[in-house]
């Protein structure tokens, strides 16, 4: 009975312990958990900024872009209609106001009938049986208020004067048949370089790597002359073409996914009696989707804002024009309305976004498994 009556005491401390570090554990985790949750959500407002940003100056009005004391979301000016005119309305401080009470601290909005210097005649919209009154203020230092109001006329606007559904047609053609010999060339070249041994594999597939550092500025004007040797200029030709020969990047980029699939699989396709293309179409690609919806992904987004091929080889094909090199001959015009510039940035964003959106899993399980060491 003494034993059970000093072991009772000891459990019961013990468990305390216990309990305490678990609480103590919970709390800590609980602690990391909302430090790291904070720090990532003002990450990404930060990040985000920009585009909302974006998104509300595509909204504005002419008028509330040039206004000083506008607010940064679309809103407008609150008026007030009266005997068929339109008034402005002011937040004015009562206590300036004739007939106020010495103490009145209240601001009301009022309508402005006549501006002044140093005094203006307002009328209150909720109290007209009041009339017309002066209060000594000058109109250029009041605040006014302002309601929310988005402009969507600007995207129509935009839609209409660029045309738009051509530029869009445009650009996806564009980058649908450049993909489709994007993903074709390079996914036979790194198969190659990825299964196959011949005599200077590494040191080809090292000169492949190299033309990455091979400055773009470069290669301008000896492929542009000859393509105007060949007659290629005004046509797509130029701009479609080379992405039929594969570049070093996506070949890179399949090369080390193809490296991380066991060779068992190869070797029991050939017993069976499959050709080496029969391997790469029924073994490698199946198996390979991560890795070519990421290249698909980089491919569009790069075939989406390329602005400069299109802008050299196709200068004199008004009607073959892109999205990126219409909207920087648009924003030239319309400089001065950055409202107009904005929509048509955010309507020439929406495609890739959503790719993006729809093909996120597979885009990121693409790229980290290229990366794994092989």
């Amino acid at each position: 009975m003494a034993n059970k009556e000093l072991t009772q005491p000891l459990e019961q401390s013990r468990q305390a312990i216990t309990v305490n570090r678990s609480l103590t554990h919970k709390f800590r985790k609980g602690i990391n958990i909302s430090f790291v949750t904070g720090l990532t959500i003002a990450i990404l407002v930060i990040f985000l900024a920009p585009f909302l940003f974006m998104i509300f100056t595509s909204l504005k009005t002419q008028g509330q872009i040039s206004q000083l004391g506008a607010p940064i979301w679309p809103a407008k000016p609150t008026t007030y209609e009266h005997n068929g005119e339109t008034l402005e309305m002011f937040l004015v401080p009562m206590s300036a106001c004739d007939g106020a009470n010495p103490g009145d601290t209240s601001v009301n909005n009022l309508a402005i009938v006549k501006k002044g210097r140093q005094q203006s005649v307002f009328m209150d919209p909720n109290n007209l049986a009041a009339g017309e009154f002066t209060c000594n203020v000058s109109w250029r230092a009041l605040d006014r208020p302002w309601v929310f109001s988005p402009t969507w006329e600007n995207y129509i606007r935009v839609w209409d004067t660029i045309d738009m559904p051509r530029l869009l047609w445009n650009t996806t053609f564009y980058a649908i048949v450049t993909m489709i010999g994007t993903l074709i060339s390079c996914t036979l070249v790194a198969f190659g370089f990825a299964r196959f041994r011949f005599p200077g594999r590494d040191f080809l597939f090292i000169v492949l790597i190299a033309t990455i550092f091979l400055p773009f500025a470069v290669t301008i004007i000896p492929t542009y002359t000859f393509f105007q040797k060949i007659g290629w200029l005004g046509t797509w030709l130029p701009l479609v073409v080379p992405h039929f020969f594969a570049n070093a990047y996506n070949v890179f980029l399949l090369r080390q996914y193809f490296m991380t699939l066991p060779r068992e699989l190869d070797e029991a396709a050939m017993i069976d009696g499959a050709s080496p293309f029969r391997v790469l179409w029924s073994v490698i690609i199946p198996q390979s989707y991560p890795a070519l919806m990421a290249v698909t992904v980089f491919h569009i987004v790069f075939a989406w804002n390329d602005y400069f091929g299109p802008l050299i080889y196709l200068s004199t094909a008004r009607d073959k024009w892109p999205i990126s090199v219409a909207l920087a001959n648009f924003n030239g015009i319309y400089g001065q309305q950055p409202q107009l510039i904005q929509a048509g940035a955010l309507m020439a964003l929406i495609a890739p976004l959503i790719l993006f959106m729809v093909a996120q899993r597979f885009f990121v399980q693409g790229i980290v498994i290229t990366g794994v060491d092989k």
